[in-house]
């Protein structure tokens, strides 16, 4: 038997497939080739850059060159964030070499955009908010706050309010996001305490979903209290920052006296909304068998003493809220920023306070800190990266010549009165929001806008600046508006019609706080009135 004959012989092994085969196979590859090429997804990569060579080339303003190229840029980094076809931080990063490319900034000068200050203060924050998830700092602090607030015999209308005082203390200080994700076990954790949702009374049934509502509605009223509650606040005063750099800056205290004001008015709105849609007469007595106070003691108790590493991780975080609060106290009293000749800045402490986690020991195992780079590996590049976008976009409106074709486009809302134009602008920010996944991108859409509209209206700019910043948070609608609402969406307790509910009313009472503090405590705090630019 020859070779060619032998068993072993490929040919025998692998027989001739008829001739049809391999042209079907083509023509399903061709379909493959074909669906990857010609979708939605590549139809929008494509239109990026063609709306920008459309406004080059055909676009023509009484501006300097370059107000035209930054037109085009905006509207390909725009049409790319809004319909995500390149993912969002990806996005972000096109400024670094489109603006060198147009011809409106150097490379360096795009650059410095992605690395100042309030970078750094989401950094810090952020390190400092994984230290409290590593050694599960906010779930005894949750369950410390609910026992308090749990009342004897059970009070439903009071453990709802504790739990949204804890979620909103726990989102002062952490980003929504991360806020949601530690305090949702907390919520769902009660629950588990009541019978299956099918075996459920319809007032059990009510309070269920009012316990998850009280995290996905409440972590975002308490971001707007402190500067790293959310990315939107950084956003906000870094377009400021950016946008009038020789104005005086928002400090973390200035912040903290409007924002906290309007969180607190807007989480008590939110929890008699709470209580009057799904908290009934006869509730307690139906919970009373599942819920109270020993079965949060028994939780606590489960947890154990607290460990060296949650107290130094309390004691740093402590520090940071202090010296934050200390550094510029008023005009009166500068506080210990001084001291250096006001060269540190929030973004400083911040960075401060992570290092001593990577340096203080947390004597678990020999040799070890309370956080390792590993940990880090978490970070929100995406954020990140996103606030360096804003700021860069800011700064090139500006260069480039753009913001004054801008204010004078504007010009005919001189005329409208600064009280009705306040509650549009919310409304219309909060309404955006719902169909721009991120609150961050909505803001970075909008905030510079804002800001030549009120130069236009002759008003400060942050008398529309923070409203409409703000009401970016108020995602209140839909599952897929925010990270946060997807969070309490995904637990199954809640349907579309329990957001839509609280949601309405709730949005409306935000919008009424902001119409009603910024033009009063607003411009109190930081030193704003209705003649000034």
């Amino acid at each position: 038997m020859s070779e060619e004959q032998t068993p072993s012989s490929p040919f025998l092994k692998a027989p001739l497939l008829p001739l049809h085969e391999p042209i079907q196979q083509t023509s399903n590859n061709s379909f493959t080739i074909t669906s990857s090429i010609f979708n939605l997804k590549n139809f929008y990569i494509i239109l990026g850059p063609l709306l920008s060579l459309v406004i080059c080339l055909l676009v023509k303003l009484d501006a300097p060159a370059t107000s035209t190229k930054m037109l085009g840029v905006i509207a390909w980094v725009f049409t790319w964030w809004i319909s995500e076809a390149v993912p969002l931080p990806v996005t972000s990063m096109c400024p670094l070499f489109l603006f060198p490319l147009f011809g409106i900034s150097s490379a360096d000068a795009v650059a410095h955009s992605y690395m100042d200050d309030v970078i750094t203060l989401v950094l810090g924050s952020f390190i400092l908010a994984l230290a409290v998830e590593r050694y599960n700092v906010h779930r005894r602090l949750a369950l410390n706050v609910t026992l308090i607030f749990c009342g004897d015999p059970l009070n439903p209308a009071m453990l709802l309010l504790g739990l949204c005082a804890t979620t909103f203390f726990v989102s002062m200080w952490l980003h929504n996001v991360a806020a949601a994700v530690m305090m949702m076990p907390v919520a769902t954790g009660i629950l588990h305490r009541l019978p299956p949702a099918h075996e459920q009374s319809e007032l059990m049934n009510k309070f269920s979903r009012a316990v998850i509502l009280t995290v996905v509605y409440a972590t975002p009223i308490g971001g707007i209290s402190t500067l790293t509650g959310t990315g939107v606040n950084l956003i906000i005063i870094g377009m400021w920052k950016s946008l009038a750099p020789q104005a005086k800056p928002i400090s973390f205290n200035n912040w903290f006296f409007f924002g906290f004001p309007v969180a607190v008015f807007l989480l008590i709105c939110f929890w008699i909304i709470l209580c009057l849609l799904y908290v009934r007469k006869g509730s307690s007595r139906v919970l009373s068998d599942y819920l109270d106070r020993a079965y949060l003691k028994r939780d606590l108790e489960a947890l154990g003493p607290m460990t060296f590493a949650e107290k130094m991780v309390l004691c740093v975080f402590g520090l940071l809220i202090i010296l934050w609060m200390t550094r510029r106290i008023s005009d009166d009293l500068p506080g210990w920023g001084v001291l250096f000749h006001g060269l540190v800045g929030d973004g400083s402490i911040s960075v401060l306070a992570a290092v001593l986690l990577f340096i203080i020991p947390n004597m678990k195992q020999n040799g070890e800190k309370l956080m390792n780079w590993k940990e880090c590996k978490k970070l929100p590049w995406n954020l990140i990266l996103l606030l360096g976008a804003g700021f860069a976009l800011a700064e090139g409106v500006q260069s480039s010549g753009l913001a004054d074709v801008m204010s004078k486009a504007l010009g005919f809302l001189k005329h409208v009165p600064y009280l009705a134009i306040v509650p549009a602008v919310s409304l219309l920010c909060s309404i955006i929001t719902e169909f721009i996944t991120s609150n961050d991108a909505t803001a970075t859409l909008v905030v510079p806008l804002l800001y030549h509209i009120a130069r236009t209206m002759h008003v400060h700019p942050l008398l529309l600046m923070i409203p409409g910043g703000i009401a970016t948070e108020f995602a209140f609608w839909l599952p897929t508006s925010t990270p946060s609402n997807v969070v309490g969406f995904a637990t199954g307790h809640i349907e579309i019609k329990d957001m839509l509910k609280v949601g309405l009313p709730l949005k409306v009472a935000g919008i009424c706080v902001l119409s009603l503090l910024m033009p009063t405590l607003g411009t109190i705090v930081f030193g704003t009135n209705y003649g000034t630019q």
